[in-house]
C-alpha cells in the first residue's frame, strides 16, 4: 500500500507547499542523554506542525468532481490548518470539524485559512463523527488525518528528510496519535537503512497503540485527557497500525507532567516553541524509557509547534516547578513592624527572587498577634528549594511547602 516510491512521489508532489525542516542538533540533550542527538524541527514547519505534508498530497491529488464537492476533516488543529491551506490553494472548499475544547490558536488559524469551522464534541473521535455525518449529508470528500495512504505516503517525506540529513542514525523517535506520521517515517526509513530503529510515543492518558501492540486487535482507549491535544486519538487506524505493527520496535508513554518538563526544557535550552505533542519524544528522551542511549545518534521529530499562548503559560509555570525552579511556601510570623523585613533578608542572603507574595491575618490556626505570608519564590532546583525552606526554619519560621496550582 505505502512503500518507498509512493513517498518519493508524494515529495515531488508537495515541493513549494510543504518546507524542509531543519535537523537542530541538541548539546544540552545530548550531554543529558550520552547520546548524540538532533531535533527534526517539524515545529517550524508551514501552518507549524507536519501535518500540511500528508494534507497537501491528498489534496492535489483530487479530480474536478472531487474539488467542486469539497473536503472535509475532523482534527484537534494540525491537520485542520494543514487541510486548509492546501485546499486553500487550490480553491478547494474545506470544513474542519474540531473538538470544543480545541486550543483557540488553532481554531483562529484554520478559520484564517478559509475554512468552514464546527466544533462538536470533548475529543477527537467526537469531532470524526460529527464529519463522517456531514461528509454523508453533503457529499463532501474525507480526508482523514491519518488513516488514508496519501495521507500516509505525505507524512513519509519527514523521513526521507531525516534519512538525507543523518544517513547513519541509529534511533528515529516519533510522536504517535493516529499512527500517520510514524507510519510514514517508519515506511521511509525502513526502506532506506533497516538499520536504523523507529520507537513511538504515546501520552499517557491516550495510549491505544500500546495496547493494540501488545494485544494485536485495534481498540478504543477510553481517556483523551492529555496536554497533548495533537497525539490524543483514542484508536489506532486501520492502515497505520499493520505498518507500525511490522516496522516500528516498540511504542513508550510518557505523562503530563514529562511533557510539560519537556516543553518547557525546549524554550529554554532551544528557543523551540513546541507543543506537547510535538515536545512527546523529547519527553520519552528524557524519561529514561528509551533505554540506554550512549553513543548512539538519535533524531527526535517535534512534531508541531501550534500551542495557545495561555496554555504555554500554565505549561511554562508547572514545568518550572516540576524542576524545582519555582517553589511555593507558606510561613507565620509576629505581626509588628520590621518583621516581614527581617523574614526577607533571608531571602535576600540566598539569593532567592519573590514571584509573589500573599500576606494576610485572617485564619484559625494563627495567634491574636500573628501574621501569615504566602510566598512563590525562584530557585536554581530542588535542592537549592530544600536549602532555602532548612535557612528559613533555622530563622525561627514555620515554613511549608503548598501546592503551586
Amino acid at each position: 500500500m505505502i512503500d518507498l516510491d509512493r513517498i518519493r512521489g508524494a515529495a515531488e508532489r508537495i515541493r513549494g507547499v510543504a518546507f524542509e525542516t531543519p535537523l537542530l542538533h541538541s548539546r544540552h540533550l545530548s550531554d543529558v542523554t550520552g547520546a548524540d542527538v538532533w531535533l527534526k524541527a517539524e515545529n517550524l514547519q508551514r501552518t507549524g506542525s507536519f501535518k500540511i505534508r500528508g494534507a497537501a498530497n491528498r489534496v492535489q491529488q483530487l479530480d474536478a468532481d472531487e474539488r467542486a464537492r469539497g473536503v472535509i476533516a475532523a482534527s484537534a488543529g494540525n491537520h485542520a490548518q494543514g487541510l486548509a491551506l492546501a485546499a486553500q490553494s487550490l480553491g478547494v472548499p474545506a470544513t474542519i470539524c474540531m473538538p470544543i475544547d480545541a486550543s483557540l490558536t488553532k481554531v483562529e488559524a484554520t478559520r484564517g485559512y478559509g475554512a468552514r469551522i464546527e466544533l462538536e464534541g470533548v475529543a477527537f473521535d467526537d469531532a470524526l463523527a460529527h464529519a463522517l455525518a456531514i461528509c454523508e449529508r453533503e457529499g463532501s470528500v474525507f480526508v482523514s488525518p491519518f488513516d488514508d495512504p496519501d495521507v500516509i505516503a505525505g507524512q513519509g517525506t519527514v523521513g526521507l528528510e531525516i534519512m538525507e540529513g543523518m544517513p547513519d542514525a541509529d534511533l528515529v523517535v516519533v510522536p504517535c496519535g493516529g499512527g500517520g506520521l510514524i507510519a510514514g517515517v517508519a515506511t521511509a526509513i525502513h526502506a532506506l537503512r533497516p538499520a536504523t530503529r523507529i520507537v513511538g510515543v504515546q501520552a499517557e492518558a491516550c495510549a491505544p497503540f500500546v495496547r493494540a501492540l501488545e494485544t494485536g486487535v485495534i481498540d478504543s482507549a477510553p481517556s483523551a485527557g492529555t496536554i497533548a491535544d495533537g497525539i490524543a486519538v483514542k484508536r489506532p487506524g486501520e492502515n497505520t497500525f499493520p505498518i507500525v505493527r511490522d516496522l516500528v520496535e516498540r511504542v513508550v508513554t510518557v505523562d503530563d507532567e514529562q511533557i510539560a518538563a519537556a516543553m518547557t526544557l525546549l524554550v529554554e535550552r532551544q528557543k523551540l516553541a513546541v507543543e506537547g505533542a510535538g515536545a512527546a519524544g523529547v519527553a520519552a528522551l528524557l524519561s529514561g524509557r528509551l533505554g540506554d542511549l550512549t553513543g548512539q545518534r538519535v533524531v527526535v521529530v517535534l512534531s508541531g509547534g501550534n500551542i495557545d499562548l495561555l496554555l504555554m503559560q500554565g505549561v511554562m509555570r508547572h514545568g518550572l516547578t516540576t524542576a524545582g525552579r519555582y517553589m511555593r511556601f507558606t510561613t507565620r510570623m509576629v505581626d509588628r513592624p520590621g518583621s516581614l523585613r527581617e523574614f526577607l533578608d533571608i531571602l535576600t542572603a540566598e539569593r532567592v527572587n519573590i514571584v509573589d507574595m500573599f500576606h494576610h491575618r485572617d485564619g484559625t490556626d494563627l495567634g491574636v498577634k500573628d501574621t501569615a505570608v504566602d510566598i512563590t519564590v525562584e530557585t536554581r532546583d530542588h535542592e537549592h528549594g530544600e536549602h532555602v525552606l532548612a535557612r528559613i526554619r533555622e530563622g525561627g519560621y514555620p515554613a511549608e511547602r503548598m501546592s503551586l496550582s
